[in-house]
């Protein structure tokens, strides 16, 4: 959970509020982050439009992107509010724009704005085996809560 952001090194660009506009490259990075993230090594399709497409509407949450030299290069999610806090997440940028510290700018960025709206905190799950995002996070504040475990029936 985060209480208070840390600002991270300033990162080349700007973020914006993602549109329905970016609703074809929010929908590859999506199923990217679903096969990188997630080991999803079939994503649904419909499910994963139907993920962009809550995320773009919901009136509690949305996408962040950050800008460089107008091109998108990270995507951080946001929603599922709780009375007094709300999840950040997903949190992706392509394989090719990482290192540049877009990510860490972002969800910084994006768990500020949280906070500044009211919220007391921000939580994200996040894989204990990736310690890039691991570290990203720790650097900006998020402190380890709990671990979790997710299992699927099929």
């Amino acid at each position: 959970a985060l209480h208070t952001v840390k600002p991270p090194r300033r990162a080349a660009g700007r973020p914006r509020a993602a549109t329905p506009a970016d609703r074809p490259i929010l929908l590859d990075w999506w199923r990217a982050f679903g096969i990188e993230a997630l080991g999803d090594t079939e994503p649904d399709e419909t499910q994963v439009a139907q993920n962009v497409d809550r995320k773009l509407s919901e009136a509690a949450g949305g996408i962040a992107l950050w800008e460089d030299e107008g091109q998108p290069v990270s995507a951080v999610g946001f929603g599922s509010p709780t009375p007094t806090g709300i999840r950040i997440g997903p949190v992706y940028t392509p394989p090719e724009q990482r290192g540049r510290g877009y990510a860490s700018a972002l969800t910084a960025h994006v768990s500020a704005e949280q906070l500044a709206a009211g919220r007391r905190f921000c939580f994200l799950y996040t894989n204990l085996a990736n310690p890039t995002s691991n570290k990203i996070y720790a650097d900006i504040g998020y402190e380890r809560v709990c671990d979790s475990v997710e299992y699927t029936f099929s």
